[in-house]
């Protein structure tokens, strides 16, 4: 009984241990197939997961989201590891992955639930997104559209937008061109 305590104390710290290295970190850039894509991409990012958020309807499905007035935005949830990867990488990543400047949506994707939204869970996260909103406008010499708010609940979307990008890629490769995202990421970042 002894052996099994220790055990059992033995399991538990290392399942603390882990778990305290883990963060999450949310972002909404439009279609959230192509950003789970750009964020997979990324060392020390060990899972990205599309899904809602920001929105006052529980539960709610792709449909309810894209065509209703539930207030989400398709957001990506990305567990990373900060001893690898810090949040301010993951916000340099999402804005070169986004148009910072287009208060309809992204790319060929319109309409309020693909908005981009960048989303902070304490007030350190608040202030490097405010702190590279400022830059971007002072360096474009545009005003910044993309929302900053508070991290609130996460709801996983269907289990067939989960990993598009891999399980239908010839689908998401036509799509992804037919918005012509990447020409107009490289024409944005290019400056």
């Amino acid at each position: 009984m002894k052996y099994f305590f220790i055990i059992f104390f033995f399991l538990i710290n290392i399942n603390f241990s882990y778990s305290a290295q883990k963060s999450k970190a949310y972002f909404a850039g439009g279609c959230f197939w192509c950003v789970e894509e750009s964020f997979e991409k990324l060392k020390g990012v060990e899972e990205v997961i599309s899904g809602y958020s920001g929105g006052i309807t529980e539960n709610p499905t792709y449909k309810e989201v894209t065509y209703g007035n539930t207030g989400h935005f398709e957001v990506v949830e990305i567990i990373y590891d900060k001893k690898v990867i810090s949040f301010k990488e993951l916000l340099e990543n999402f804005w070169v992955n986004i148009d910072p400047f287009d208060a309809y949506g992204q790319f060929c994707d319109k309409g309020y639930s693909y908005r981009s939204v960048a989303f902070y869970q304490n007030e350190e996260e608040k202030k490097l997104i405010e702190k590279d909103i400022n830059d971007l406008q002072n360096k474009f010499n545009k005003k910044v559209v993309t929302y900053i708010r508070n991290f609130e609940k996460f709801y996983k979307a269907e289990e067939y937008h989960q990993d598009f990008y891999k399980i239908k890629l010839e689908r998401y490769l036509r799509y992804k061109k037919a918005c012509g995202r990447e020409e107009l990421l490289k024409r944005i970042w290019s400056q």
